[in-house]
């Protein structure tokens, strides 16, 4: 099955994309990248690494200095029409026709891209979204939250077969963000192909099938979320002690243990793929030195821990 997704053509495939602007920033570094058809795909990088500058060269807003990007097969420069036609975006900022109805907006959206007039399905795509009941209000009343529902709302409009969302909750409530996250994983379960950038490293965590970090216009990395997790992931190991002690005896210093919590915690981190690597004899040392132990507690690195590592490496 695996080798069914890896050898199929991709949604998006980008060949060594280059931008450089007027004023001299290289924002783009020769990147190369795959997004496979019907997977989430999270873009995760600081401000002014490059993530809105690879958005818009894939949805023809920004001219690459070098380099080719294929959707579905096609050119998005030499055939600029056919792939714009089967990319929705959710851009960064809350624009759009802010005098109008919720209703019009949408439909008007749609009729840009050719569309004929689909009533119905701008029903769904409202009722699924929890716009229907401002589907008559002007946009320029609502929320921010409910703004940017009508940005997604507007990017699906047309049937979009890849979605891509630009940090599609910020300034979003936490209650919004998780019906934001249904709403995407429902688009997948239909067979959208989406690429979201985002600051909330929890939306990734939670989402996203595979991670791209990129850095100062460079992707530093790709990998499958969940071998991502256990590959540069990190345990801690907690040992809860009877007794509190004043200092760590030299042997269990040299074993890598470390003294917490006031003297009550001997806490030691290891890598996940060698979880089972010397905690027997770990333990058999701490008992050795006559402390006794209450209890025993693992804890895993989030994404987000280890978003941070591999930033702070790269400095």
């Amino acid at each position: 099955m695996n080798m069914h997704v890896e050898t199929a053509q991709p949604a998006v495939s980008i060949s060594n994309l280059s931008k450089t602007y007027d004023t001299g920033f290289e924002a783009l570094k020769s990147v190369n990248l795959d997004i496979r058809k019907g997977e989430i795909f999270a873009l995760l990088g600081p401000n002014g690494a490059g993530k809105t500058t690879l958005i818009g060269s894939v949805c023809g807003l920004v001219n690459p200095t070098s380099g080719t990007i294929l959707v579905n097969g096609h050119d998005v420069i030499e055939e600029f029409r056919k792939t714009r036609a089967v990319i929705g975006l959710v851009p960064q900022e809350l624009t759009g026709e802010r005098y109008e109805t919720v209703w019009d907006n949408v439909s008007f959206t749609r009729g840009l891209f050719g569309k004929p007039r689909n009533d119905a399905l701008v029903e769904k795509i409202l009722k699924d979204l929890s716009l229907w009941d401002k589907r008559k209000e002007r946009v320029i009343t609502l929320s921010g939250g409910m703004k940017r529902r009508v940005l997604i709302a507007k990017a699906m409009s047309h049937q979009p077969a890849i979605l891509f969302l630009d940090e599609p909750t910020a300034g979003v409530d936490v209650e919004l963000r998780r019906d934001m996250w249904r709403v995407v994983r429902d688009l997948k379960e239909s067979g959208v192909t989406i690429i979201l950038t985002t600051h909330y490293i929890e939306e990734a965590e939670e989402m996203a099938d595979r991670i791209g970090i990129i850095s100062n216009g460079e992707i530093i990395l790709v990998e499958e979320k969940n071998e991502l997790m256990a590959k540069l992931g990190k345990k801690d190991l907690t040992i809860e002690l009877q007794d509190p002690i004043a200092t760590l005896p030299e042997h269990l210093v040299s074993l890598g243990l470390r003294l917490e919590r006031e003297g009550t915690q001997l806490v030691h981190s290891y890598d996940t793929q060698a979880e089972r690597t010397g905690i027997a004899s770990l333990m058999a040392a701490v008992s050795a030195e006559g402390l006794r132990i209450r209890d025993l507690s693992t804890s895993q690195s989030s994404l987000e821990d280890i978003f941070i590592g591999l930033l702070r490496d790269r400095t």
